[in-house]
């Protein structure tokens, strides 16, 4: 309860100050809210340079919708996935030379020796029509070890400057977040095909420490590059401490030696401030907003954002806005959607797309925002 009950009447204060402009944004949000689809479970998305959507389900399936004709299909050739708690189809993103190789990535839960642990693969795209196949699947990159439970996978996946990034969580086992043994909770930087850049941070140690990029992580569910190059994580905390970080090489992030939240039995966690010599979130939510995924805008539907970030949260069934000074950031708006928001998405259009997260049920729809007239 270390800094709970500050930060909660700090919102207080904020709302009760607000609260007549945050009532009318619930009820006249400035964005339009359209339905387009449900999907069972739907995780993450993609958009294909014809404007139709790639859409991975938890249990498995990958989706292909197309939003002009209404038509779905389903793509074959998908890797074995293991859903179970937190685990399940991840993300799809598309390689950044998708239109003269046809590559797609995805991360997914896998089962082996000890457990489970998150893994990447990829594959090459066929389309047809209404349908599609995977082909030459392979998997470049795997969670180690493989361990027992069903949580904190992480395995977000981005492209930026001719390299791979993923986030891997630490699996509810907090110390692997420090271990650089092992991938757990750690922001990873390879090349294309899964191999070592000569440059990371650690590569001179070997094995698995040259994957990294940096470490002290818990649960990244978002990762993304800014306008700049800079890139930015958000992560869950434990009981409290939400954070949104800002990514640099070799830092470490401080998890389970420090954090702005505390264990769920109750055990502190020493605050970031007691320990300069790790790296403190640029944005922290106690209350929570279980963050799920991270995008910055870029788009002409919404002009006076353009630079902001939006996080789709869980817990608080919001889009939360955030904006930038430098290296600043600090949360300027928040949008009550009424349903946990799985995946935040810009379209080819400006417009912005998100996907819910109904926790086990197949009415998870897929929205697009459009600005008001």
């Amino acid at each position: 309860m270390k800094r709970f009950l500050p930060q909660f009447l700090f919102s207080l204060l904020f709302l009760s100050a607000c609260g007549a402009e945050n009532s009318l944004l619930a009820q006249n949000t400035p964005f339009n809210v359209t339905e387009v689809a449900q999907f069972n479970q739907p995780w993450a998305m993609t958009f294909l340079p014809d404007g139709r959507i790639l859409l991975t389900e938890k249990q498995g399936a990958l989706k292909l919708y197309d939003p002009e004709s209404g038509t779905m299909g389903e793509i074959s050739g998908v890797p074995d996935v293991v859903s179970a708690g937190q685990s399940g189809f991840g993300d799809i993103v598309l390689h950044p030379d998708y239109a003269s190789n046809n590559l797609v990535y995805m991360s997914y839960g896998e089962r082996g020796t000890g457990g489970a642990g998150a893994a990447v693969a990829r594959a090459r795209l066929e389309l047809a029509a209404t349908q599609g196949a995977l082909q030459d699947l392979e998997v470049i990159w795997r969670q180690f070890p493989k361990v027992s439970g069903n949580g904190h996978f992480g395995q977000r996946i981005a492209f930026h400057d001719n390299y791979l990034w993923i986030s891997s969580g630490e699996r509810q086992k907090f110390d692997p977040a420090q271990d650089m043994t092992q991938n757990l909770g750690k922001i990873l930087r390879l090349n294309y095909d899964g191999s070592v850049p000569a440059d990371n941070p650690f590569a001179d140690q070997g094995g698995i420490a040259a994957q990294i990029w940096s470490l002290g992580h818990r649960n990244p569910l978002g990762l993304a590059f800014d306008d700049n190059g800079q890139l930015w994580n958000v992560e869950m905390g434990p009981r409290g401490g939400d954070e949104l970080n800002r990514v640099v090489r070799g830092g470490n992030y401080g998890y389970p030696l420090v954090s702005n939240g505390d264990h769920y039995s109750g055990e502190n966690i020493p605050d970031h401030d007691t320990r300069p010599e790790f790296n403190a979130p640029a944005v922290w939510w106690n209350p929570v907003i279980s963050p799920s995924s991270l995008m910055f805008y870029s788009g002409a539907e919404f002009p006076q954002w353009q630079g902001n970030a939006f996080i789709g949260g869980l817990s608080s069934q919001s889009l939360v806005r955030v904006v930038f000074n430098g290296d600043q950031a600090r949360e300027a708006g928040r949008f009550d959607m009424n349903q946990r928001i799985r995946a935040v998405k810009q379209g080819p259009d400006g417009a912005i797309w998100l996907l819910e997260d109904q926790r086990g049920s197949s009415d998870g729809r897929l929205l697009k925002l459009t600005a008001r007239n």
